[in-house]
């Protein structure tokens, strides 16, 4: 066990959020996703038996949003629904999105062969034991600028 860390963020699962770089996509999904087949020999961790919520909670407790992305986090948007329309699971990302500082219009619905494709770009994919249908989000890693404003960074004289 580490101090401060969410204890659902397996050593693995650290490992491959903290190997990413800026503007890398981490994709999270729910339990019935095809996760092997579309991961295309990328990393796949699965945290079975918590929300989508849950694990897009721990995982956003360690990883930045990129604020110079136009929108950072995605949701697969429900078919034959209106452009807006979200599952409780999809507006739990938007709420969480939210608490890291980023507007609820800079979350996107992506259509969902369109998140398929999105997928394929990204570095790591965590399976969640979400339930419901459409229970799948992206977050795209920015940057931690000043990490210990505390620490003299300068060479030695």
């Amino acid at each position: 066990m580490l101090k401060g860390i969410d204890p659902l963020l397996t050593p693995e699962l650290l490992m491959h959020l903290c190997a990413m770089g800026h503007g890398e996509w981490v994709a999270v999904v729910d339990a019935n996703f095809t996760a092997d087949f579309l991961s295309q020999g990328k990393p796949v961790v699965r945290l079975p038996g918590h929300s989508l919520a849950r694990v897009s909670q721990a995982v956003l407790s360690v990883f930045p949003l990129a604020f110079d992305v136009d929108a950072p986090a995605a949701y697969m948007q429900v078919c034959q629904q209106p452009a807006g329309h979200r599952t409780a699971a999809q507006q739990a990302v938007v709420e969480l999105a939210a608490l890291e500082g980023l507007p609820a219009e800079r979350v996107e619905g992506v259509e969902r062969f369109a998140f398929y494709e999105k997928i394929k770009t990204a570095s790591l994919i965590v399976q969640s034991g979400e339930a419901t249908a459409y229970g799948n989000a992206l977050f795209c890693k920015g940057v931690i600028l000043n990490l210990d404003s505390t620490v003299d960074r300068s060479p030695p004289p």
